[in-house]
């Protein structure tokens, strides 16, 4: 699915926020820039969570529990090895599963192979501007493109 602008971006996020479910797992891959806290925007808007939704790179992870199904967003583009992500993920898998919430990981490259179920978001850059996106559900079919 071609999307050109921000607007259409958190639109998109806000769309595939209606098809997820507690304890949903979204993989968001894509070059740095491509738009990926943007798109949790988008899924955050669409959770109806009231916060301002920020890149949690330094942080690693950010918690939003004010919407209609919490949501942590988590960031591992700084973890350099497997253990240290393995680590991050399972302990924030682990707090998705108790508080029901969604869990969102951008740079998930390191951990993709230990999770089973899990929604795919791939983004790239389109040829002029824009962004391309392939939005694949757990069952590995293509839900958006």
């Amino acid at each position: 699915m071609f999307v050109e602008n921000l607007k259409e971006t958190i639109n998109l996020g806000g769309k595939l926020s209606q098809k997820l479910n507690p304890e949903s797992i979204v993989l968001l891959q894509g070059p740095i820039g491509a738009g990926k806290t943007s798109f949790v925007q988008g899924i955050a808007k669409g959770l109806s969570i009231s916060e301002d939704i920020t890149s949690p790179t330094f942080a690693l992870s950010h918690h939003y529990y004010s919407g209609k199904i919490p949501l942590i967003h988590l960031d591992l583009y700084r973890l350099e090895n497997n253990a240290s992500a393995k680590e991050i993920f399972l302990s924030e898998e682990e707090e998705a599963l108790q508080s029901q919430a969604i869990l969102v990981v951008e740079w998930p490259e390191l951990i993709e192979p230990l999770i089973e179920n899990f929604w795919k978001v791939e983004i790239s850059y389109a040829k002029n501007s824009g962004r391309n996106y392939e939005i694949r559900d757990p069952k590995n079919l293509l839900t958006f493109s």
